[in-house]
């Protein structure tokens, strides 16, 4: 059975005061939808935290830099709601874009800091999109505790941050990324690649790996990064937009390994943009 669908902010509020009256806890799994198994394991990991699942559905077209990208974006609004129903979500928000940003709507939010480099610096006005829209749909749902994966790393943190300065009363949780079995990260973009260009995507996470190993193991930063830059080309991919190391806490740049970080690269494959990050520990000292 596929999830009951719910449309408008009057009744996402209606049912979740029912829920209230009822002492159940809430969830909320923020999507754009084309959902994929890593957006399931994000409805499983809430309904381990609460009684409650809201999965919300929104092509928010403020946090894309392209009309055709936005345009091409998959949306698969009937084919979501029959996954989300099997893994128990209770609900899918799919409000319309005048419900999010009615006539005369006038208010951005933007988070400074962990949003400026990496993906920040190629996409002007895309976190600023995601802070604005998720704010409404924690407003919105008035959940208790949202689940984002950590593919999107910087996103998560842009958005915990957007929590904690607004004082929004949510727990805002990261969850693993999701992985293929040839270790690419799950994308409701993956679908745009060729099947030539879908062999070639493997080799962007066994890379990141790869040179997690040898920065952990104490190889130098600066050259180690140009070789796996150089390796990602050689692989296929047309361009590397980044490939940083970044302090896992707070996302600030770092030039040595001195604490837990995360290795965060995007690169273009054709005409579609991968993301992913991978752990990195500090380097053993020898």
């Amino acid at each position: 059975m596929s999830a009951p669908i719910i449309r408008t902010l009057a009744e996402i509020r209606a049912t979740v005061a029912r829920w209230r009256r009822e002492g159940a806890k809430v969830a909320v799994v923020p999507t754009m939808g084309a959902l994929h198994e890593g957006h399931l394991s994000l409805v499983r990991a809430a309904l381990s935290r609460a009684d409650r699942v809201i999965v919300t559905l929104f092509v928010n077209p403020k946090q894309f830099n392209s009309a055709a990208d936005l345009a091409a974006y998959p949306r698969t609004e009937r084919e979501d709601a029959a996954k989300l129903g099997p893994v128990g979500a209770h609900v899918l928000y799919a409000p319309n874009a005048e419900e999010i940003y009615p006539e005369g709507f006038a208010t951005t939010v933007s988070v400074t800091g962990v949003s400026e480099g990496l993906c920040g610096a190629f996409r002007p006005g895309h976190f600023d999109g995601v802070a604005t829209v998720v704010a409404k749909l924690f407003l919105q749902t008035g959940a208790d505790v949202a689940l984002f994966g950590e593919k999107d790393y910087q996103q998560l943190h842009v958005v915990k941050r957007m929590a904690r300065d607004l004082d929004i009363p949510i727990e805002v949780v990261g969850c693993p990324t999701v992985r293929e079995a040839d270790g690419l990260a799950m994308s409701s973009r993956n679908v745009r690649l060729s099947e030539a260009e879908r062999a070639v995507a493997s080799k962007l996470p066994q890379i990141l790996f790869a040179t997690a190993e040898r920065l952990a193991a104490g190889a130098p930063l600066a050259s180690t990064l140009e070789g796996a830059k150089a390796a990602i080309l050689t692989a296929g991919f047309r361009e590397v937009e980044y490939l940083e190391l970044r302090a896992e806490a707070d996302l600030s740049p770092l030039d040595h390994l001195d604490r837990p970080a995360r290795l965060l690269v995007a690169a273009w494959l054709g005409e579609t943009r991968l993301i992913d990050n991978v752990e990195v520990g500090a380097a053993r000292s020898n």
